[in-house]
């Protein structure tokens, strides 16, 4: 009986061996394939639009002297007296005509007020400079105009600097006008600048000085 058993305990374990090499093998997982990674998509890049080309400033300038410098004696009542070459740039859009006027601020220390020099007035927009020496005439070849100053003297009178008294300082002011005044030659420093209120769309300043 016992001997059976021992037949029938080797019988299984056989069995079982024999089971376990004849079984599948369970079937492995196989990885799914990986696409491939696109570069990254660089960003646009900002484009900065070209600069504009910048304006000129309405620029007052002087060939006879630098500014802020001393005026020399030929332009004043010291010398020939006759008006300084000036020039300038484009005035801004919309100009129809130019007022030059020199003024004396300085006079107000003396007289109570600013004295005026020069009011030339009605110069056509597209002109960028006046020469040495302007007529003092009330109404000029390119139509423009001279007021009538102090001591009722038409066109340029040229700085006088009493001696002793230092520094003084002389404004050359350029002024862009939206329209041609409509004003005499002739027409008093004061009528001018009247007519002048309310048009000024530019100016321009160019200082020069004298001393005794």
């Amino acid at each position: 009986m016992r001997r059976s058993l021992h037949v029938i305990s080797v019988l299984i374990v056989l069995a079982a061996l024999l089971s376990g090499c004849t079984s599948t093998a369970a079937p492995v997982a196989t990885a799914l394939p990986v696409p491939p990674i696109a570069p990254p998509t660089a960003l646009p890049v900002a484009t900065v639009p070209p600069a504009l080309p910048t304006a000129q400033p309405f620029a007052l300038t002087s060939s006879a002297f630098e500014a802020d410098s001393l005026i020399p004696a030929r332009y004043s009542c010291h010398g020939a007296n006759v008006s300084p070459p000036l020039a300038w740039s484009a005035p801004p859009a919309g100009t129809q005509s130019l007022a030059l006027v020199m003024e004396d601020p300085d006079a107000v220390k003396v007289v109570g007020s600013v004295w005026d020099h020069w009011l030339l007035f009605n110069l056509p927009a597209d002109v960028l400079s006046v020469p040495e020496g302007v007529p003092q005439k009330s109404e000029l070849p390119d139509g423009s105009r001279q007021a009538t100053g102090q001591r009722m003297i038409v066109g340029y009178r040229g700085p006088c600097a009493p001696a002793g008294v230092g520094q003084l300082h002389y404004m050359f002011n350029l002024f862009a006008l939206d329209t041609m005044l409509n004003v005499p030659a002739g027409a008093t420093e004061v009528e001018v600048r009247k007519a002048m209120d309310g048009h000024i769309i530019g100016s321009s300043i160019y200082v020069g000085t004298l001393e005794r």
